[in-house]
């Protein structure tokens, strides 16, 4: 049964399982716990650090939007010269999207600079995030007569395929996209993606208010792999690349070799080591931590790595162990690849406490196992009538007008 998410333990994926004695709270419950609305979480996972000095927002991040169509249930890829008819078809905001859906489903105050097309899809992203997902846009703009970017996936056999269409977009779109506003809004961290030989002036701006910068970097299409070029990394207080990525920029042949290389650069290295799992070192502590991976079916990887980011800024901003946030991450990621899309498949806690539940009442897992994530009995939600595997509804552009 992969649905439930198995717990990788070994090399050789023996399945793990542990008793099935129940941790669900009783009475009032924990303070992070509380009714969710639309658009709100139902867990704070920074309720025991919140202050009332605190910064607005927890996470500010500044990204191009784009507007992904799915097509899923495809037996294979598409033929050259015929037609192919999907089972199913999802639509949602895609891109920096992704990001901010993943962390506010996660209960994090998400803020995010972005320019929206006027066309209905740039309408339809704009209410997504922001009534859906209760994403603050104020930083965010509607640039008129632009039209929203635009990627279709083919998501079969645990791959996709994607198209992508955008018009060059004007100058205050550009300005939004590389990181406007000038003074970016007071969070708690940000989230970046550094791109090779280009500065973004914004993640000075933050890290110099205090902000804590979490950045990913995409693939040197130079090949340079040079880290002089990520001139922002000097800013950032973790950098999460892959292991390729990883191994490239510091020539070495050893993820987690690349990752002690990589603390000459940034405070804390976190690389993910596919379906190995995750290595992470923390300079600052001393501390470094390896957890494996949740072996699952993976129906779609379409937006995992940002699910995986979401999930390991969360557990340091709460201030967790290494090691439980690499686990948590790793869960996150684990979880939103059994789903089809992008920000559509971001997991939530009311997927996250099904997994645990679900997984404790399995015979024969490890304990030990089990143990790794037994920090999750004090944050999942109450039990609720729900099935597992759970189905997020998955949205569609149309209906607006009344027949």
């Amino acid at each position: 049964m992969v649905q439930t998410g198995w717990i990788r333990t070994t090399r050789r994926e023996r399945p793990v399982i542990a008793s099935s004695a129940s941790n669900a709270s009783t009475g009032k419950g924990p303070s992070h716990l509380g009714a969710a609305g639309p658009g709100q979480a139902q867990v704070d996972p920074l309720a025991a650090v919140r202050a009332p000095d605190d910064p607005p927002w927890d996470v500010y991040l500044t990204g191009t939007v784009f507007l992904d169509i799915i097509f899923t249930g495809l037996d294979s890829a598409p033929v050259r010269g015929t037609e192919s008819w999907a089972r199913g078809m999802g639509s949602s905001p895609g891109g920096v999207a992704n990001m901010a859906t993943a962390l506010a489903r996660l209960g994090l105050k998400t803020s995010l600079a972005a320019a929206f097309g006027s066309d209905h899809y740039g309408e339809y992203c704009w209410d997504a995030l922001a009534q859906g997902e209760g994403i603050d846009l104020s930083p965010s703009r509607t640039v008129a007569g632009w039209h929203s970017p635009v990627t279709v996936s083919m998501a079969y056999e645990g791959e996709r395929t994607m198209v992508s269409h955008g018009h060059e977009p004007p100058p205050e779109a550009a300005m939004i996209q590389e990181g406007a506003p000038d003074c970016p809004p007071r969070a708690r961290a940000a989230v970046a993606s550094l791109e090779p030989g280009k500065r973004a002036p914004w993640i000075a701006q933050a890290a110099s208010k205090g902000t804590r910068v979490f950045a990913d970097v995409g693939w040197d299409d130079t090949g340079a792999w040079d880290l002089a070029g990520l001139a922002d990394l000097a800013h950032c207080e973790a950098f999460l690349p892959n292991a390729e990525e990883a191994m490239r920029y510091t020539r070495t042949s050893c993820p987690r070799e690349a990752a002690h290389a990589l603390l000459e650069h940034v405070p804390l290295a976190v690389v993910t080591l596919g379906a190995e799992g995750a290595y992470a070192v923390d300079r600052r502590t001393g501390e470094s931590a390896e957890v494996p991976a949740i072996a699952v079916e993976a129906l779609d990887p379409t937006g995992a790595g940002d699910v995986f980011v979401a999930g390991f800024v969360t557990g340091t901003l709460a201030g967790w162990p290494l090691a439980d946030r690499l686990a948590f991450a790793g869960l996150t990621a684990a979880l939103s690849v059994q789903e089809f899309g992008g920000s559509l498949s971001a997991p939530g806690w009311s997927e996250i406490g099904a997994w645990w539940r679900k997984v404790q009442s399995v015979a024969g897992q490890d304990p030990a196992a089990l143990e790794r994530y037994g920090f999750l009995a004090d944050l999942v939600p109450a039990e609720q009538a729900r099935p597992w595997p759970l189905r997020r509804a998955v949205p569609t552009i149309g209906f607006r007008r009344s027949a």
